[in-house]
């Protein structure tokens, strides 16, 4: 199990990733993108309609649920699902965010008595909430084992379990120390070609144009879209403040690649690289 305190950060520099995504979140026109009213050095109030009841500082609901489990796990040794699908389920009944579609299918699927009921969903969103589960992880495998667990819950879908567990398995080789990249290709061979070529795709991109990039690579909510762009920011930026301003200009699902993009990112670096205003988010870690 890794160090507390640096787990606490790291579900810190989530939130503050999404938080600093809302403002431009789910813009996917490029005029409306390039002329925003927004300050990309601070935390904006959205301009989409979806999160229209939401303030600077404050979380897309994708936040909002990764902040849920992580409230849910603090007195916790270990991850029971079915406990949290409960409190997940009951912290919905009086939610007055976003409900998405893999949401909106599981709650439907509960009420259904569908078993499993998760929901089919490809989101990619559903990998920057896995963050917490560190919290009572003592070993890989046992992390491993929690985010397939956790996945399952909203997005039972075999492309967003291997996205997942990529995703986790770059996280815990970086906070083993290992490099973004040397992680990355460590475990490429493991996964499906498709990913494979995701992988290669965002590497290869690494000296391109982040807007271009990530705007050709998909800039929408699916893995399929979003993937390569979480590689190409890993692989192009040294410094975390360039890699959100960066992906949010893109646009997007900009929340979705921020939130385990900052997270594998930040792994071996210090929490002094979330600008000081950032921090300044609606909850307390």
């Amino acid at each position: 199990m890794f160090d507390q305190k640096k787990v606490k950060e790291l579900v810190l520099t989530t939130l503050v990733a999404d938080s600093y995504s809302l403002g431009a979140h789910w813009i996917y026109d490029e005029n409306q993108l390039t002329n925003a009213n927004i300050d990309w050095n601070e935390l904006n109030k959205p301009l989409a309609i979806w999160h229209k009841e939401k303030g600077a500082g404050e979380f897309t609901h994708y936040g909002d649920q990764a902040y849920w489990l992580y409230e849910f796990l603090l007195d916790k040794e270990t991850f029971d699902e079915e406990a949290y699908l409960e409190y997940w389920t009951s912290k919905m009944e009086t939610y007055t965010g976003y409900i998405d579609g893999a949401t909106r299918i599981t709650l439907d699927n509960i009420k259904n008595n569908l078993v499993p009921s998760g929901s089919d969903s490809t989101d990619l969103s559903v990998v920057g909430r896995i963050v917490p589960l560190l919290l009572v992880s003592k070993t890989k495998e046992e992390f491993l084992l929690n985010v397939e667990k956790f996945t399952k819950l909203t997005h039972n879908s075999v492309k967003a379990l291997n996205a997942t567990k990529f995703f986790g398995k770059v996280l815990w080789l970086t906070l083993e120390g290992k490099d973004i990249e040397s992680a990355i290709l460590e475990i490429k061979d493991e996964f499906d070609t498709k990913i494979q070529g995701f992988i290669d795709n965002g590497l290869k991109s690494r000296n391109d144009d982040s807007f271009d990039t990530i705007r050709n690579f998909g800039p929408a909510c699916d893995i399929d879209e979003g993937f390569a762009g979480i590689i190409h920011i890993l692989s192009k930026y040294d410094n975390l403040k360039d890699m959100m301003i960066c992906n949010a200009k893109a646009g997007g699902d900009s929340s979705a690649r921020a939130m385990i993009a900052s997270a594998i990112f930040m792994a071996n670096e210090p929490i002094s690289q979330i600008p000081q205003s950032w921090l300044a988010i609606k909850v307390t870690i």
